[in-house]
């Protein structure tokens, strides 16, 4: 899984670099520049970014080819460096030979394990990837690096296709505006601070941003404009897919301090009345989801509630607390010691 993460990391260097400008438009030389700026953004004792361009500017001049090549034989010879295969595989993704030691996704991989690169490729998934609740250092690291545009390369490809447009634009802004609220909330609800009920609302309308992206794509791609009717039809769908996700995900989301709207339910209502406040708003959305389907074409209508039912089952699988169709998970009332109480049982 860490030759996967880091093999992510390149291409989106990879991008990276070619949104700079600065691309060689040499796949070598190009992985070459992604190779060293993930070296160069590595933390390396205190020193800062500025005193480690000014080292590279300064020094490197002063290291010749001749030298670097009798270091890397002198390497060789002692057997530190490991020799790469010379040859890949035709089904491999187009990478130089001396990346064929490294981690390749090949086509018939993904064929085996259909499943998990699905996994991997889904956002909504990325903190299976990253873990950020292992420790707190994990997550400082994690937010000054949230703090960049995480949307730059994206943007980039898309303006280049000409499929970018304001509604994408507001969309993906949208995304790390929850991705903020998502740390807010669950800051506030480990410090027992007052939770606003209109920031978690506004947090799990957010949520489904990546979707709207597809769906706006979707329009971008066929040359149609985009269909307001339809846009807020599934706007109600996302949000009761959302909540069927957190309530199936419940246990997983205390432990990984993730936002989940029963957490924040919780925070705000109490244990006991959380629940069937929670069961207002579900029936609310489930009225107004019935209302908005009315005035799709027949056909169409019947297929998204075909695809609602088998979405939402998740969340109407799990014993607890029972509301109309839906089932909301027993309360965790000492989150903190339910993690020691998890990870207690992982270490054994």
């Amino acid at each position: 899984m860490e030759e996967l993460r880091n093999l992510e990391r390149v291409h989106k260097m990879l991008s990276f670099v070619e949104t700079l400008g600065v691309s060689t438009k040499d796949r070598d030389s190009d992985r070459f520049l992604a190779d060293f700026l993930l070296f160069m953004v590595k933390p390396c004792g205190a020193l800062d970014m500025k005193t480690r361009c000014d080292l590279i500017h300064e020094l490197l001049p002063k290291i010749s080819t001749s030298a670097l090549v009798e270091t890397l034989h002198s390497e060789n010879n002692e057997g530190f460096l490991e020799v790469a295969p010379a040859h890949c595989s035709q089904y491999d993704l187009e990478v130089s030979p001396e990346y064929c030691s490294q981690a390749i996704v090949s086509f018939d991989a993904m064929q085996r394990a259909k499943s998990t690169v699905e996994d991997f490729l889904d956002a909504l998934n990325e903190k299976k990837l990253l873990r950020l609740a292992e420790d707190s250092s994990q997550k400082k690291n994690f937010h000054q690096h949230s703090r960049f545009d995480p949307f730059e390369p994206l943007i980039y490809f898309l303006q280049q296709r000409e499929l970018m447009n304001e509604h994408i634009m507001t969309e993906l802004k949208f995304g790390v505006e929850y991705w903020k609220l998502e740390r807010k909330l669950c800051d506030e609800l480990a410090q027992n601070k007052k939770i606003l009920i209109e920031d978690v609302m506004r947090a799990i309308h957010l949520k489904s941003f990546d979707y709207r992206v597809l769906n706006l794509l979707l329009y971008q791609l066929r040359g149609q404009p985009v269909n307001k009717v339809h846009m807020e039809f599934l706007s109600v769908s996302e949000f009761l897919v959302e909540v069927a996700d957190d309530l199936y995900d419940y246990e997983e989301d205390v432990i990984d301090d993730t936002f989940n709207i029963l957490r924040m339910f919780v925070g705000i209502h109490g244990a006991r009345k959380a629940a069937p406040m929670l069961a207002k708003c579900i029936t609310k959305a489930e009225e107004k989801y019935e209302q908005l389907s009315s005035a799709l074409d027949p056909e169409l209508s019947l297929k998204s509630w075909r695809r609602y039912e088998e979405a939402t089952r998740e969340g109407r699988s799990v014993e607890g607390h029972v509301v109309g169709k839906w089932t909301i998970p027993p309360i965790i009332l000492d989150e903190e010691l339910f993690r020691i109480t998890h990870s207690t049982m992982f270490a054994d």
